[in-house]
């Protein structure tokens, strides 16, 4: 299977250290922020059940980073047993999903955790990735515009990802005007790879592959860590301008 840019952010609707505190003295009532249903399903439990339900989804977080997708899904089935209306425990699921490359059961997972998390970007996220990956571009590009309005200023590395990847939906609803406007939106003063995978694409799209391996090379030499570059490599492996090493993707080219 390819790599996507997917994302994995836990989405705890309290910080994990403060779930089982004391709650603190209680303040002005008009100050107290509105909790979903859930979030207070999920605080009516014992503090055993508490305790046991993020031991869970915690150990699902970390063996799915070690990309053991159908231990992550055992653990998450515990967590599940334990409290079902969990945001996280759709997310996750979702992305465990879309390593199996199973596109529709990773999009309702993701729905059913948006439907429990509000305007969360980094659910948001994970559903314009599916769409991306997908080849619906005019959903994948709703989304993401309503991402990048979501995330805040400092975010520049997932900013300018998800910038990438509306030039990239753009380039495919034919909106080149727009594109080549947001080419030229930053230079190689940026503090991320943009510059050079925008020129890149660009590059691909007049099928002049030296000169588009010359913006990846360059890209390369500035930013030396692979963990940098790597959401911006899958991301034109998803797109089709560069082969993934597993050949093509009947999955993802079905939709095109």
């Amino acid at each position: 299977m390819k790599a996507t840019a997917l994302l994995t952010f836990l989405v705890l609707a309290l910080p994990l250290s403060a779930q089982n505190e004391a709650p603190p003295a209680k303040p002005d009532a008009a100050a107290e922020p509105q909790l979903m249903p859930n979030q207070k399903a999920f605080l009516n439990l014992p503090e055993e059940s508490r305790k046991e339900f993020i031991k869970h989804l915690g150990e699902a977080n970390r063996i799915f980073q070690q990309k053991r997708i159908f231990e992550t899904l055992e653990e998450l089935d515990k967590a599940t047993k334990i409290f079902v209306d969990s945001p996280e425990i759709h997310n996750l699921r979702g992305s465990c999903y879309v390593e199996m490359r199973a596109f529709d059961k990773a999009l309702a997972e993701f729905n059913k955790a948006i439907d429990l998390s509000k305007d969360n970007p980094s659910i948001e996220f994970n559903i314009g990735e599916v769409l991306f990956v997908t080849k619906e571009w005019q959903k994948a590009l709703d989304v993401f515009e309503k991402v990048l309005k979501a995330l805040p200023e400092n975010n520049i590395a997932l900013s300018r990802l998800v910038e990438f990847k509306i030039l990239l939906c753009k380039k495919k609803l034919g909106k080149k005007d727009e594109v080549t406007i947001m080419a030229e939106k930053y230079d190689f003063l940026d503090d991320s790879p943009y510059y050079y995978y925008a020129n890149a694409a660009l590059a691909y799209e007049d099928n002049d592959l030296v000169k588009a391996e010359e913006w990846l090379a360059r890209a390369g030499r500035i930013f030396q860590d692979p963990n940098v570059l790597a959401p911006w490599q899958d991301t034109l492996v998803e797109f089709g301008y560069i082969k993934s090493f597993y050949g093509d993707d009947p999955a993802a080219t079905a939709t095109e």
